[in-house]
């Protein structure tokens, strides 16, 4: 019997089960709808119904890299005890080096991917979910390939940082990304910096001058101004902040030193835009009661 893209929505939208899986149920059940629930229900993907929809906002930042060859990839659970899940963990690490491996350039390729037992990374993300008892998603994936110096480096499992540059050395490139984790700059260079943001802060700095300072002539005013720009643009570049392995010296200034310069940075924080759902248990259980 011919496996119908119609058939395969009818099976997912009964199982919750992925696309892919729903596929090979029904494959491997000529067609049979019936049949390839219970497939999925004896291998446990069906249970992933209920969880599909379910807000992922804990788990990890998994690294991999070779050499110049480097691959982020954020891996989201429900909550932080199956985030710490040994099955979890195993997986998320798997699907960084299957990300490296195969030079993935976004989610879609990588859930795509061969996974280690011979099915898919999606297939085998829907049967973590089954074990786990927890809604696992892959959400974001970022990569660096590049002759120049990289470093890697994950604080905690929660925080991920990529670090490019030209010149220096990986000792460098490593402390410049745990700046990068610890201090979250928004740019990497002054020139990075819009040209609107540095518009509207000097708006705000006017607004705050007193009259007398606004009564001063038109050269001196704007030497004020631009100091006070230079010191906040400092604030939110990676160049211009105080490098946080030695706070003396700025990053640019250790740079400098080294003969290197930043190419640019990525940083992926765990749950990071996601709207967790808080649980007031204690409300819930009043309300079915009648007593809120």
């Amino acid at each position: 019997m011919e496996i119908t893209a119609s058939l395969v929505k009818e099976l997912r939208e009964r199982s919750g089960a992925g696309m892919m899986e729903c596929k090979k149920a029904l494959t491997e059940n000529a067609g049979n709808i019936e049949a390839a629930i219970e497939y999925l229900r004896k291998s446990g993907l069906a249970k992933s119904i209920k969880k599909a929809d379910r807000i992922a906002a804990e788990g990890r930042i998994v690294l991999a890299q070779n050499g110049g060859k480097a691959v982020l990839v954020e891996v989201n659970s429900e909550t932080d005890f199956v985030g710490k899940d040994e099955n979890f963990i195993k997986f998320a690490t798997t699907v960084a080096q299957i990300a490296l491996s195969t030079g993935a350039s976004d989610v879609d390729a990588l859930k795509a991917a061969a996974y280690a037992d011979g099915s898919t990374v999606e297939e085998a993300r829907a049967a973590l979910i089954a074990k786990v008892g927890e809604n696992v998603q892959l959400r974001r994936l970022v990569k660096v390939d590049s002759s120049n110096t990289v470093a890697g480096y994950v604080h905690g499992g929660r925080i991920g940082v990529l670090v490019e540059l030209t010149g220096g050395n990986d000792e460098l490139a490593r402390g410049i990304a745990m700046h990068v984790a610890a201090m979250n700059p928004p740019y990497a260079k002054a020139s990075d910096v819009p040209a609107d943001f540095i518009a509207k802060e000097k708006e705000i700095e006017l607004a705050k001058m007193t009259d007398k300072d606004k009564a001063k002539p038109a050269e001196i005013l704007e030497k004020i101004v631009s100091g006070k720009i230079a010191k906040i643009v400092n604030e939110v570049t990676l160049t211009g902040q105080p490098y946080a392995l030695n706070s003396d010296m700025t990053v640019e200034a250790v740079l400098k030193k080294e003969g290197a310069d930043i190419v640019g940075f990525k940083r992926l924080v765990v749950g990071e835009g996601i709207e967790k759902v808080v649980e007031d248990y204690a409300a819930e259980v009043m309300k079915q009661a009648g007593l809120a």
